[in-house]
This record gives C-alpha cells, sequence and structure tokens, in this order.
C-alpha cells in the first residue's frame, strides 16, 4: 500500500529532490528537509482503492459500531542484525472512525520520513525509497499492565536472563520513555526471579487518555511473581 501510494501520488519525486544532495550533518537542512517531505505526504490525496480498501476492512475489524484502533507502523528494516530502526516510526491509538483511520496511516507513512529516520539511513547506507513501512490496525483493548519482555538481558547482554519490564496502563509510555516501568530479572536455569526494580507509577495510559493512579496502588510491583514467571517461561 505504501509503495501505491508513493508511485500514484508522484511523490518520489519530491523525496529525492529534497533529500539528493542533503548533507546529514547539518540539522537546519535536514530538519527542514524531512518537514517539507512530511507536509508532502500528508497533503497527498490518499488514491481511492487504498481509500475503499481501508474503509472496508475497518468496518470489518469493528462490526455494527466504530471501535477505536491502534494504527502502528513497522518499517521493513526494523530489526536487523546490523542495524536498528525500530522507535523511530510514530504509533496512534485510540482512533476512531475509518477517515481518521486513513489520516493515521498517512502519518505512519509520513513518520518514514522525521529527521532522525533520513539520518540514520544515510549514516547506514540505506536506500530511502527501499525501505518500505506497514501500518497494522489493531482493535485498542485496555491492558491493566503492560510492558516490554527480551529474553536476553538488554543491559548487561547475559544470555542466561529474561528481562521484563512492566507498567500500568497502556505500554506506548514506555516505549516512548514517558514512563519509567519495573524491571524484574529472571535466570534461565533456575526460572527464578533474581532481581526487582519497582518504579513509582503516579500515572497511566489508558483509552480515556492519562489517568492517575491510586496513592495504594503507586509504590507497589505491577505483576505478580506467579505471572512473571510464567511470562519468562513463554519468552523462552
Amino acid at each position: 500500500a505504501y509503495y501505491d501510494f508513493v508511485k500514484d501520488t508522484s511523490l518520489k519525486e519530491k523525496i529525492m529532490t529534497e533529500l539528493s544532495d542533503l548533507d546529514v550533518d547539518d540539522s537546519e537542512k535536514l530538519q527542514l528537509a524531512a518537514k517539507k517531505i512530511q507536509t508532502a505526504i500528508m497533503t497527498a490525496e490518499m488514491p481511492e482503492e487504498l481509500k475503499k480498501g481501508i474503509k472496508e476492512y475497518y468496518h470489518q475489524l469493528c462490526g455494527e459500531h466504530d471501535r477505536r484502533v491502534a494504527v502502528r507502523s513497522s518499517a521493513t528494516a526494523e530489526d536487523l542484525p546490523e542495524a536498528s530502526f525500530a522507535g523511530q516510526q510514530e504509533t496512534y491509538l485510540n482512533i476512531e472512525g475509518w477517515q481518521d483511520v486513513v489520516k493515521s496511516v498517512q502519518k505512519c507513512w509520513a513518520s518514514l520520513f522525521g529527521a532522525r529516520a533520513i539520518f540514520y539511513r544515510v549514516t547506514n547506507k540505506f536506500s530511502h525509497l527501499k525501505v518500505g513501512i506497514a501500518v497494522p490496525i489493531q482493535l485498542m483493548v485496555q491492558s491493566e499492565y503492560s510492558g516490554i519482555m527480551f529474553t536476553v538481558n538488554p543491559l548487561t547482554n547475559d544470555q542466561g536472563e529474561v528481562s521484563i519490564e512492566a507498567a500500568y496502563g497502556l505500554g506506548q509510555p514506555v516505549v516512548s520513555g514517558e514512563l519509567t516501568p519495573d524491571q524484574y530479572i529472571v535466570d534461565k536455569k533456575t526460572g527464578k526471579i533474581v532481581s526487582r526494580f519497582i518504579a513509582k507509577q503516579t500515572w497511566q495510559f489508558t483509552i480515556t487518555g492519562n489517568t492517575p493512579v491510586s496513592k495504594a496502588h503507586q509504590q507497589l510491583q505491577k505483576l505478580s511473581n506467579k505471572t512473571i514467571v510464567e511470562l519468562a517461561k513463554i519468552g523462552m
């Protein structure tokens, strides 16, 4: 869909014009080029067939009534052995109505040309037009807790440990770094929790937005020991 959009809207020329002689070390010029490309992507008319497809599938996903969805980006070169693009593209939560879904898909596509993403591709010698982007649309759930699990301890590279991070509510503020999550380390051999870091959490992100966490829960361990061990097993 993204490649068709770029081709059908003649954005390819615009992108190459802005980026062909760009000195990415010139921060001001880089920001300006990024802004121009993103504006061009956002003002381009979504091809009718794509628009129709998104509308149909959104209604299939929702059933009788419009429901809130997550519009998430997944670039084709996100996690390679030699480079990681993860976190450079945008995700939009709580989007409702097919027109807003279409707009958010375009916003995700535009985020492929943020200043940081452009800089990273040039530095790592990736072609701007060969890196594609998929935009999965998922129904929103109101999670009690969410977080990230690594099957190798990312801080120490210890392959014998699983690292689990957890916070109240939806996971977006953890991924973006707005919230500090709990961290639990599980030993793969023994299946035991070898360390815990409990973070104080005063607010959480929910389907209705930022919501305060009651004082009684702010300093508690987010996941039970049983859940931590179960999750680690799934990870392994």
